[in-house]
């Protein structure tokens, strides 16, 4: 059931249900971000919107960690305001940043102006102090490949993937979807401390097996450059 052709040391961590991969999750999380505490002065969590992430976020806030000293930010976000029900920082602020988690200093993507053009460079701003590479990175995976908002159909996919560019984020406009978006490039988001792929259900499992058919072409499943070695896959039913 589970053969997809990954590639070699990606390890895979198969639940019956999402309650089950989320505590997993989350055990492997707070232990990562409790490691680099250790040794560093703070530490980066980059999550990820949508309803996968949800009983990751309700049993990870709860964990006894240093928040003060963990930034916490997505990985993208739409371009809406912050009240708006598609807003990922909504979800992260109602979901994640309660309880112990608090304290977590949160790095926004949104920031005033009308498109994500006129408020890149407040972006920039805000993330001035976010230290590459990450420590922690959740993502997800969407149907069609996309992971973060590098979506295949975005005019600007070939700015977010390159990893020779210094931006860290860029504006995204993909046709598909209905709102305009802001995303970590593929520069900010690689070689990640401890990078998890969070999925659910057996569509996503049969995208990934696609995925993996031909890693090669990005472009066209930007979620293939993250297929490599040292990959955690987090799925559930």
């Amino acid at each position: 059931m589970h053969d997809l052709g990954l590639p070699e040391a990606v390890d895979t961590h198969f639940f019956d249900t999402p309650d089950d991969a989320a505590v997993a999750l989350a055990d492997a999380v707070a232990r990562h971000l409790s490691e680099r505490l250790l040794i560093a002065p703070r530490a980066s969590l980059v999550v990820s919107g949508g309803s996968t992430p949800l009983p990751f976020f309700e049993a990870l806030r709860e964990k006894p960690l240093d928040w003060a000293r963990i930034d916490v930010l997505l990985a993208d976000e739409r371009w809406v305001p912050e009240d708006d029900k598609d807003s990922n920082t909504r979800l992260v602020r109602e979901n994640l940043l309660q309880g112990p988690a608090s304290e977590a200093r949160y790095l926004s993507l949104k920031q005033p102006g009308d498109t994500p053009a006129e408020g890149l460079a407040a972006v920039e701003s805000a993330l001035n102090d976010l230290h590459l590479p990450l420590d922690v990175l959740i993502l997800g995976m969407g149907n069609d490949g996309h992971t973060a908002s590098l979506f295949p159909d975005a005019p600007e996919l070939d700015e977010a993937l390159d990893t020779d560019s210094a931006a860290i984020v860029v504006p995204m406009t993909p046709a598909s979807q209905p709102q305009k978006r802001i995303t970590l490039t593929l520069r900010a988001l690689n070689q990640a401390g401890f990078t998890a792929l969070h999925l659910k259900g057996d569509d996503k499992l049969k995208t990934l097996q696609t995925a993996c058919s031909d890693i090669g072409k990005v472009w066209d499943m930007p979620v293939r450059a993250f297929l490599k070695p040292g990959l955690q896959v987090y799925w559930s039913a």
